[in-house]
This record gives C-alpha cells, structure tokens and sequence, in this order.
C-alpha cells in the first residue's frame, strides 16, 4: 500500500503496539488536533459535516491554486468536541498523515487504509464507517477543487 510518508508512519506506529495500545494511541493523538484558525470559527456553518461519525464531526479542505501551488497542496482543518476523543483521534490521524500533502497523493490513499491501523479489535465497525466518511468527504473535496 502506498501511503504519504507521515500517514505510513502512523500505520506502522499503530502496527508495531497491541490492539489495547492502539486505542491509547488513538487517545494521545485526539489530544494534538489542532485548534481551528478563525475562518473556520463556526465550523456548523463554515465546514462540511460528516455524518457518519457518532459525535459531531466538521471537516474543510483548501487545496492550493494551480498557478501558485503545482502539487495543489492540501490543507485540512477539522471540528470535533473535547468529548468525543475517538472522533478527535480519526480526525488527527488524517490531519498528521495527509496535511500539507499533494492533491495526487491525498487521492491515492486507498479508501480501506485504515484497516492496516488495526483497530478493528479497539473500536467499533460504526467507528471505523465514520473514518472511512472522513477520508471519502476529503477526496471529494479535494477532486471538486481540482478540477475546477
């Protein structure tokens, strides 16, 4: 599988430790997502909800301009309440993994990835459904500023 180098090191952080650390892990990262700059304030109104995700869950994508950014750097930005931490851990594995990458290579993850996260013993089907949304919405987002 071919991944962004920061999301294929989080694979293999999440595959070096056991099904109980995964989740601790999933739990640490929650704890670095970073905080939404001021243009996303009110993420109901400014960011794309996913649904899937249990907790409340915003999501906005910026992919840079073609004349000024070649690679169409993409910028991910997400919302997601203190008490939601699973959601939050989601949510920062793709901000670490795919943040800052080329549009080409955000939309060549393949959309089972997370799978080789090996949290399918730590969390939910549910769960696992609402990352794969994130992940969908991103592309989504992401090939609609491409191709305009």
């Amino acid at each position: 599988m071919s991944l962004p180098p920061r999301l294929a090191e989080l694979v293999d952080d999440f595959s070096d430790v056991g099904p109980k650390d995964r989740l601790q892990l999933l739990l640490e990262l929650s704890q670095e997502l970073p905080e939404l700059p001021q243009r996303y304030a009110d993420a109901a109104e400014t960011m794309e909800q996913v649904h899937e995700c249990q907790s409340p869950l915003f999501l906005a994508v910026e992919v840079g301009d073609a004349v000024d950014d070649p690679d169409r750097t993409v910028r991910l930005f997400f919302s997601a309440p203190p008490e939601a931490p699973t959601t939050r851990g989601f949510a920062s594995i793709m901000h670490t993994g795919l943040d800052g990458e080329p549009a080409s290579d955000v939309l060549a993850v393949p959309d089972d990835f997370y799978t080789a996260l090996g949290l399918a013993q730590a969390v939910s089907p549910l769960r696992l459904r609402g990352m794969a949304a994130m992940l969908a919405r991103i592309k989504n987002q992401v090939r609609a500023a491409t191709a305009a």
